[in-house]
């Protein structure tokens, strides 16, 4: 049979359903032909978008990490360090919304994907006082730490303010042990105060 002149499916719709498997039922169960069955066509239709499985991971990653995220609106100011905590709150939302999908993230995130926003970015700084010679710093520091501390926390099951370090052990690890018990952020609190720890280290250091 010929294939049809104009792809059945589209791009986006692929990528929207592959996370909802992902999603719904873990990473194991993902493959094409349950993919092209959610989508009510055959695999082979699949191929007019995407190489492989690898290029639908990518996707997906590109999806979830960059076009779910909100970028919050702030005007340049000596506050700038709150935009980029709640840009660090709203990436990590996105990514913990589709906790199955973290190894995907993990394995396919582009290395370029947020560089395309790194020039309003740093004219937000600009405007905002902040030294240029600090601007990469910043920058990578954010996407470093953004990127590493949330997929961390999304390939672990979630926790409560005593059971962030899992199976500490109260006699082996009293120390340990009574510092959880005096914690009083939750783990979003302390990705917050992490990220805004950093970002006016920064300037302090470069005092």
């Amino acid at each position: 049979m010929a294939r049809p002149s104009k792809p059945l499916i589209s791009r986006d719709a692929a990528v929207q359903a592959a996370i909802e498997i992902i999603d719904a039922e873990g990473l194991d169960a993902f493959s094409l032909p349950k993919l092209a069955g959610h989508l009510g066509v055959r695999a082979p239709s699949l191929y007019h978008h995407f190489a492989d499985k690898n290029e639908i991971f990518t996707e997906i990653a590109r999806h979830i990490a960059g076009t779910t995220v909100v970028t919050p609106r702030r005007r340049p100011g000596s506050d700038w360090p709150e935009f980029f905590v709640s840009l660090a709150l709203n990436f990590r939302q996105s990514i913990l919304r589709h906790r199955n999908a973290a190894p995907v993230l993990l394995q396919h995130l582009p290395r370029d994907l947020f560089v395309s926003t790194y020039e309003s970015t740093a004219r937000f700084m600009l405007e905002s006082g902040v030294p240029v010679e600090l601007h990469v710093r910043i920058l990578d520091g954010m996407e470093t730490l953004a990127i590493g501390a949330v997929l961390m926390e999304a390939m672990r099951k979630p926790s409560t303010k005593s059971t962030i370090f899992p199976n500490v052990d109260a006699q082996s690890q009293p120390l340990l042990a009574e510092a959880l018990a005096s914690n009083e952020l939750t783990q979003r609190r302390l990705f917050e105060e992490t990220v805004r720890s950093y970002l006016h280290g920064v300037i302090r250091d470069h005092m």
